[in-house]
């Protein structure tokens, strides 16, 4: 389980790491369980928030071989969004995860 969520945030580091090469260096993203990922205190704009989205699902799908969609219909109605920060979009997918088994 742990060793699970560790994988999935790595997944998301990396995926942050491939949205910071296309940012200037002031406007970088700090990788931390913290980071917010959407909302008014968010370093993305939309357009970053889904190509973050999409960089994370093939990473899950290329080191789980399971195919997940994030932004989903639990996803946008959940009271309290899985992408307000890093961890809570790692318990999100690992939920995702859990229910592809």
């Amino acid at each position: 389980m742990l060793e699970t969520q560790n994988k999935i945030k790595n997944i998301i580091f990396q995926a942050i790491d491939e949205i910071n090469l296309e940012l200037p260096k002031n406007k970088q993203i700090v990788k931390s369980d913290n980071t917010q990922l959407y909302g008014s205190q968010s370093p993305l704009d939309s357009l970053e928030l889904v190509n973050l989205i999409v960089s994370i699902e093939d990473n899950i799908d290329s080191e789980f071989d399971k195919s997940i969609t994030i932004a989903n219909e639990k996803a946008m109605s959940m009271k309290n969004s899985p992408f307000r920060d890093v961890i809570s979009l790692v318990s999100f997918i690992n939920e995702l995860l859990e229910e592809n088994e």
